[in-house]
């Protein structure tokens, strides 16, 4: 099993960023607990973030092609207005999950919405870096059902 999780604008600064709302720890060590977790739960997790969105889009799209069993994305501010992501994630026919560190129905109201609610599978917020690993146990969880 693949699952490909995707990071978002400004995720390269998690450490150094606003840690009231994200903690202290980095991207690397974000990644490294999603490896270590994949590991166990006998699956592959691949990695990707950037600031630019069309390089999110066209990193969905290789999604598709490369047809990953599940996309966890924390697109950051995306999430609330990017409909180019949103397309690109229509495309898929995996499960999808939506990530958040912080609990996103918690702060400013622009970030109440979010322009993928109506086409994930489903959305975890506010547990840190374990919404991460809530998000990987259940993609692995509806991937399995999915290819049943």
């Amino acid at each position: 099993m693949k699952i490909l999780m995707l990071h978002g604008i400004n995720h390269n600064m998690f450490g150094k960023r606003d840690p009231a709302q994200y903690g202290t720890i980095t991207l690397e060590q974000i990644n490294t607990r999603l490896q270590a977790l994949g590991r166990e739960l006998g699956t592959e997790v691949e990695n990707f973030q950037t600031n630019s969105e069309s390089e999110m889009c066209e990193r969905i799209h290789q999604g598709f092609t490369d047809g990953v069993d599940a996309v966890l994305i924390n697109a950051g501010a995306w999430t609330h207005y990017s409909y180019g992501i949103r397309d690109a994630l229509a495309i898929l026919t995996c499960p999808v999950v939506e990530v958040h560190m912080s609990n996103i129905h918690a702060r400013e109201a622009f970030r109440h919405v979010s322009v993928f609610a109506e086409i994930v599978k489903g959305q975890i917020c506010g547990f840190g870096v374990e919404s991460y690993l809530l998000a990987l146990r259940a993609g692995v969880s509806a991937a399995q059902v999915a290819s049943k």
